[in-house]
């Protein structure tokens, strides 16, 4: 079911500042931005070998992404999963008593599904399983 890591998500207040970070200090080759209405952000992927890191940027004050970097400040904010079964994936988290934030996927960045599993339920991690 998990195929691999797919990417890390770090949070950050703007994606202008941080893109130059990741492109020109560390060497990344940049992919592609694009807004995710459902999850009120901006994101901004980059080649990491067979990983992608992914800036996650809040497009509204009550992002999900908002509410993490006032608690926490900008950094590692999730680590993505990728899945060739994220609804059969989803029910094994579940059936060995991790908490679901989403129980159904639902639409992410670069057109996939996604489901995060709760940081209370995966020892302090917030967990996505993504799938095309």
């Amino acid at each position: 079911m998990i195929q691999k890591v797919d990417h890390i998500g770090i949070a950050v207040y703007s994606l202008e500042e941080a893109i130059p970070i990741y492109e020109k200090a560390l060497g990344l080759k940049f992919l592609k931005t694009e807004e995710v209405e459902s999850q009120k952000v901006r994101t901004a992927f980059f080649e990491a070998g067979e990983t992608h890191i992914e800036l996650v940027e809040p497009t509204a004050e009550d992002s999900p992404i908002a509410i993490f970097l006032k608690k926490k400040g900008e950094g590692v904010h999730h680590i993505a999963f990728g899945s060739d079964d994220i609804l059969g994936q989803l029910g094994q988290a579940s059936k060995e008593g991790i908490r679901l934030i989403h129980e159904t996927p639902i639409d992410g960045a670069g057109g996939k599904q996604v489901a995060f599993l709760h940081p209370k339920s995966t020892k302090g991690v917030l967990t996505e399983i993504c799938s095309h």
